[in-house]
């Protein structure tokens, strides 16, 4: 009967990204009817819950802190593909859309995953205990990232309106890489413990278990990471194809073009979200938050050097500054999120706000 399950699990997880790029390949380009919307999204969710099963096998290999990073750049990089290939389609109305889409990818991990995180371990163990050293430097990188990048062109006085001069933005690609690189090998190479479960705790006990029997082959990890790029193709190219219904339904119901960043983000972080939620399950606080901050970092990192690049094929401004009322949800976030970090442990108060300042978001998103 294992040997069934196992067999069963092994297929459809083979399966999905294939028949998800099959159905991108046949929907690319092409208006939706109602039969075609239903069967796109279906091939998404299906994409989503394969590369979260992928990706779990793979960092099953790899192991912490290696693991953690193998999903965030993954969809990161993927996701930068098509916020690029969106702003070069789309002209004038994609000014903004790199903005939105970083911004909503914030607040998005460290407000939604960050806090579903916290209260799905406070409901376990009833408190969430995680290390405070390695949580606190990712949210400070988090924290330097998106002030650099998306706070500052607001106050910059070399060009008229939210936006970097070109030298300010060579400057913000940089910093924003090296930064990035920084903190990945202090992760990975320096300090690869800050980034584990606390010791002594039942969390650092299960770290290396899960749920697959025995740890993959390197044939099987290298085949997991393989289906896991296709799977994400699979999720980003399918938001792109339902992007263009999204943005008429935005429209029909009145509500402000940023909504669009809003949803393809939260389409696109979707597995990273079940795969924290799912960490955070299994008495994983530790890996859940390493998820959501890493993948913050990585949004920020990698999308505005990539988007400096595109620059010199983009005509007309590139808006990056934030409005008052996303400086002040950043500037919350960034302030609860590090009275949360600090006590190195948090309680169902924790999750529960930082899920008010994310439903916050979503609300001033959509009415503001």
């Amino acid at each position: 009967m294992k040997g069934m399950v196992g067999f069963l699990v092994r297929s459809w997880s083979a399966l999905v990204p294939l028949l998800a790029a099959a159905v991108l390949a046949v929907s690319w380009g092409r208006d939706l009817g109602p039969v075609g919307g239903v069967l796109v999204s279906l091939a998404l969710i299906g994409a989503v819950l394969a590369a979260v099963h992928h990706a779990e096998l793979v960092a099953h290999r790899v192991g912490e802190p290696f693991g953690s990073l193998v999903l965030a750049v993954a969809v990161t990089i993927i996701e930068v593909g098509l916020i690029v290939t969106l702003m070069l389609s789309s002209g004038d109305k994609a000014a903004s859309l790199a903005r939105d889409t970083v911004f909503a990818a914030v607040m998005i991990t460290c407000n939604g995953i960050f806090g579903l995180s916290l209260l799905v371990g406070a409901l376990r163990r009833r408190v969430a205990v995680f290390n405070a050293e390695g949580t606190g430097a990712a949210l400070a990188t988090v924290a330097t990232l998106a002030t650099l990048s998306l706070v500052l062109p607001t106050f910059t006085t070399s060009e008229p309106g939210p936006v970097f001069s070109p030298n300010q933005l060579i400057f913000a690609a940089v910093a924003s890489l090296v930064l990035y690189g920084v903190f990945v090998m202090v992760q990975t190479v320096r300090h690869p413990d800050d980034f584990l479960p606390v010791e002594g705790t039942e969390e650092s006990a299960v770290v290396g278990d899960d749920d697959h029997e025995e740890r993959p082959t390197a044939k099987q990890a290298l085949l997991s990471l393989l289906l896991l790029l296709v799977a994400l193709i699979g999720v980003v190219g399918l938001a792109k194809v339902v992007s263009p219904s999204i943005e008429d339904g935005i429209e029909a119901a009145g509500l402000p073009h940023s909504a669009v960043g809003v949803v393809i983000a939260l389409l696109v972080l979707l597995p990273e979200t079940i795969a924290a939620v799912r960490a955070a399950r299994r008495d994983r606080v530790q890996i859940s938050l390493n998820l959501a901050l890493g993948s913050a970092m990585a949004s920020i990192g990698l999308t505005i050097p990539a988007v400096a690049l595109a620059s010199i094929w983009i005509e007309g401004p590139l808006m990056l500054g934030l409005g008052a009322t996303q400086m002040v949800l950043l500037a919350l976030t960034v302030v609860v999120g590090a009275l949360t970090v600090v006590p190195g442990r948090a309680t169902l108060l924790q999750g529960g706000v930082h899920l008010v300042l994310f439903s916050a978001f979503v609300f001033l998103a959509v009415s503001p």
